[in-house]
């Protein structure tokens, strides 16, 4: 078991030095138990050069498989240890469009009514957290949905709607209902390459030519409002967030006409994961923090 949670992290870095640190050993160690691992299998899986390393075909094989056995070997302890529901550790992932507006409502009440809980949370991007949870480095994670992998159940939490922002001086009156013909897409600020909502924005707002929107790349809505609060464009923001970024009073939101454009948020994890419960639970407390 070592030694494949050797090879996976080497395979994650691509390097010795930075896999022996992240599995805290020394990096001569961490070479030696490699090639055990080659010569135990009887197959070549690292491909060593001067300052640079690469997994051979095999050596790539061996390391996805090695994920699905320590993923499973994790579900296995968590079977044997969490009996109480939400008790002892959980590893939370959560993408940066909610983590900051479901969190600080949802935390206090996950401590009143869960007290053993120990949960860690983790922020990032949807496909890596995907690919964490795949490789058992996360217990679950919530994010929008659908969620990509065979291996993955979900449970539906809510419906987030999305509302246009506009700077506060824009001629459509405060009470419209806004449609996509009104969005104009010249002018429309999105978040940078790799965020959901930037793919679900532009899915709304297909048009002949993805490239039209405007060319900052923002890493927070918190930027991309400024922005439009400043009148630099126009953005989609979800409803979740309103509480937190409509602070300005330089910026108006305007609902859409039925049907509103929006993203389903929901938890994910493994199916072989024993922790069905806990998720369940989980959910049922974000629900009731948010008033769903």
């Amino acid at each position: 078991m070592r030694q494949l949670r050797y090879l996976t992290s080497l395979a994650r870095h691509r390097h010795f030095g930075r896999a022996a640190q992240d599995c805290a050993v020394s990096q001569p160690a961490l070479s030696m138990q490699i090639r055990e691992l080659e010569r135990e299998i009887g197959a070549e899986l690292v491909e060593r050069r001067p300052g640079d390393i690469t997994l051979t075909d095999t050596g790539l094989d061996v390391a996805r498989r090695a994920e699905q056995i320590l993923a499973s070997t994790r579900d296995l302890v968590d079977f044997a240890r969490h009996r109480d529901v939400l008790s002892g550790p959980l590893k939370l992932g959560i993408i940066p469009t909610l983590a900051p507006y479901i969190l600080p409502r949802v935390l206090p009440l996950l401590q009143t009514q869960y007290p053993l809980l120990r949960l860690e949370v983790r922020e990032t991007l949807t496909k890596q957290l995907l690919d964490e949870l795949s490789g058992g480095d996360l217990d679950c994670v919530m994010l929008a949905l659908p969620a990509e992998g065979a291996d993955v159940e979900t449970l539906p939490l809510f419906n987030d709607a999305f509302l246009l922002a506009v700077p506060a001086d824009d001629v459509l009156p405060a009470h419209a209902k806004v449609g996509m013909a009104d969005v104009d897409q010249r002018r429309l600020i999105l978040l940078e390459e790799g965020h959901c909502l930037r793919d679900q924005a532009l899915a709304f707002c297909a048009t002949k030519r993805r490239d039209q929107p405007a060319g900052l790349g923002a890493t927070s809505l918190t930027t991309v409002m400024q922005m439009v609060a400043n009148g630099y464009g126009v953005t989609l923001v979800p409803e979740v967030a309103i509480d937190a970024e409509l602070r300005d009073e330089r910026v108006k939101l305007l609902r859409f006409a039925a049907p509103e454009p929006g993203r389903s948020v929901g938890l994910a994890w493994r199916r072989t994961s024993p922790r069905g419960g806990d998720f369940a639970a989980l959910g049922a407390v974000v629900k009731e923090a948010l008033g769903r």
